[in-house]
C-alpha cells in the first residue's frame, strides 16, 4: 500500500467549553492547546492533509497559523454541549474531500485536549491501522482501577457490587485479566468503513496503548494545571519534536 495510501487527519475544535472557558485556544506551555496537537501531526510526517472543524472563525485562524492545511466551518447543530463527534468528524472528513478535491483512504482523529501524545503514538496508531484492512484503532492506558477487582457499582438498594463479577475470587488486582482505560486520544479509520458505519466500537477494533503519563485529557482547571506541569517537565528530546 505504502505511498499510494492517503491519509487525513481530522482536529475537531469548537468554540464552547464549560469545564475550561476557551480552552482549544488557550495558552499552554508556550502556544494555544490546539497548536500541540497539530505540531504533533506534522511532527508524524504521515498525513497529506490536516483539517480542522470548528463553529468559530478565531480558532480557524489560529489553526492556519499553526499548520492546518483545510479549515472546515462546522455547524452550529454539531457544535452544541450535546452534540455527538463522530458526525462532526464525519462532516470535516467530507468537506475536507470536497474542498481538496480529493478522496482519503485513512481517516485520523486527534483530539485537541489531549496534547501529551507524542507523534510516534501517532505513528503506531497508523501502523496498527495499516498492518489489517477493515479494522479501527482507539487509544488507552493501563486502568487503574479493574472491573473484575476494585471498580463496584451501586445497586438500586444502595449496596454495591463489581462491576464485572469474574467466574472465580480474585484476590489481587495483578491477576486480574488486563483492562484499559480510554484515553479519547487518537482514533483511526478505514474511510470506507466509517462512512458506511461511524462507530468508535465495531467487531474488529483494536487498542494501541500509551503511557499514563501521555494520556490525560483536558476537561477541567485541574487537569489544565496537570497537563501543563507535565507538558513544561518534558525533556528537550520530546519537546523538540513540537
Amino acid at each position: 500500500m505504502g505511498a499510494a495510501v492517503k491519509r487525513l487527519c481530522t482536529i475537531c475544535a469548537r468554540a464552547g467549553s464549560k469545564g475550561v472557558r476557551s480552552k482549544n485556544i488557550r495558552m499552554i506551555a508556550g502556544k494555544p492547546l490546539l497548536a500541540h496537537s497539530l505540531y504533533q501531526a506534522r511532527a508524524s510526517r504521515l498525513f497529506d492533509a490536516i483539517a480542522v472543524s470548528s463553529d468559530a472563525d478565531e480558532i480557524l485562524t489560529i489553526a492556519r497559523s499553526y499548520g492546518a492545511t483545510c479549515l472546515v466551518k462546522r455547524p452550529s447543530a454539531l457544535a452544541s454541549d450535546s452534540a455527538a463527534k463522530l458526525p462532526a468528524i464525519r462532516h470535516c472528513l467530507e468537506a475536507a474531500e470536497e474542498a481538496l478535491g480529493t478522496r482519503f483512504d485513512i481517516l485520523v482523529d486527534l483530539d485537541a485536549t489531549s496534547p501529551l501524545r507524542l507523534p510516534e503514538d501517532i505513528r503506531g496508531v497508523v501502523e496498527l491501522l495499516e498492518a489489517e484492512p477493515n479494522t479501527n484503532v482507539i487509544t488507552g492506558a493501563t486502568a487503574r482501577r479493574s472491573p473484575y477487582f476494585n471498580l463496584v457499582e451501586r445497586r438500586a438498594d444502595g449496596t454495591v457490587t463489581l462491576s464485572k463479577p469474574p467466574a472465580a475470587a480474585i484476590v489481587r488486582r495483578q491477576d486480574a485479566p488486563p483492562c484499559y482505560d480510554m484515553n479519547a486520544s487518537i482514533y483511526a479509520w478505514w474511510t470506507a468503513d466509517f462512512r458506511a458505519s461511524p462507530a468508535v466500537f465495531t467487531a474488529r477494533t483494536r487498542l494501541y496503548e500509551m503511557l499514563e503519563e501521555r494520556s490525560l485529557d483536558i476537561d477541567s482547571e485541574h487537569d489544565f494545571r496537570i497537563v501543563e506541569f507535565l507538558l513544561e517537565s518534558r525533556p528537550i528530546d520530546a519537546v523538540a519534536a513540537e
